[in-house]
């Protein structure tokens, strides 16, 4: 009982500057939820289709791998279809290779959304809290010069100890603030290293099922009998 007792004396003490405080915590932690499990599922969903489709891209059957991603909402599932339906107009990789880079420059944004957010909260609250407690203090000393002189030592310490119940609010949401912006951030870099990974992959083997010579060994409009059957099956 004493714990809560002190635990609500320290929330009513940091007086109306908590209360922004607490919104932003709030909406803080529910935007770190989402993100969390967004980012839990995007990576399962991606690790669960990319075991699913590499073994079809290595045997070279295009057409059922686009078939397999066509309705998929995973991230490797749209970079691929991205690369699948340019097999059906342009042969060289470099063609493919924007075509993919496209669709990830569609999925970053996503896995990154909002995530910013959370550091925002962590800085504003900060300020916040050193706001009320500059306030706090500036109360603190305006009482303090009209009391006695033998009751102002007692009333200056009790008005700062007032007064940095707002920074010490502050620091104590700021900074698992920053730790979970850290997290969500160093997870999202995960995923898109993995999508890269993938693309890399996916080319390599597109370019070696096609049969193509480097860049600069062969004519960029003649393109490889292998590579024209592959953009025609497609285009069925």
């Amino acid at each position: 009982m004493n714990t809560f007792n002190t635990v609500v004396k320290f929330f009513v003490d940091c007086g109306p500057f908590l209360y922004p405080s607490l919104a932003m915590m709030t909406i803080g932690l529910a935007i770190a939820i989402e993100r969390f499990i967004f980012l839990r599922r995007a990576r399962s969903e991606n690790r669960k289709l990319w075991d699913q489709l590499l073994p079809t891209l290595q045997a070279g059957k295009f057409k059922e791998a686009a078939g397999m991603v066509a309705n998929s909402e995973a991230a490797i599932g749209k970079i691929v279809s991205h690369g699948l339906a340019r097999m059906a107009s342009a042969r060289r990789r470099e063609d493919i290779d924007h075509a993919m880079e496209e669709g990830m420059m569609e999925i970053v944004p996503r896995l990154e959304k909002r995530t910013h957010y959370i550091a925002t909260f962590a800085n504003t609250i900060t300020l916040v809290g050193l706001l009320g407690t500059i306030i706090g203090l500036i109360k603190g000393f305006t009482a303090v010069a009209q009391v006695n002189p033998a009751e102002k030592a007692e009333l200056l310490s009790a008005s700062i100890s007032v007064a940095m119940n707002n920074t010490a609010f502050a620091l104590m949401v700021a900074i698992p603030f920053l730790l979970i912006h850290a997290f969500l951030q160093a997870r999202a870099s995960e995923i898109v290293d993995s999508l890269e990974a993938a693309k890399i992959t996916f080319l390599n083997l597109v370019q070696r099922l096609a049969g193509e010579q480097p860049r600069d060994q062969r004519e960029p409009s003649s393109p490889s009998p292998a590579m024209r059957a592959m953009g025609a099956g497609l285009a069925d």
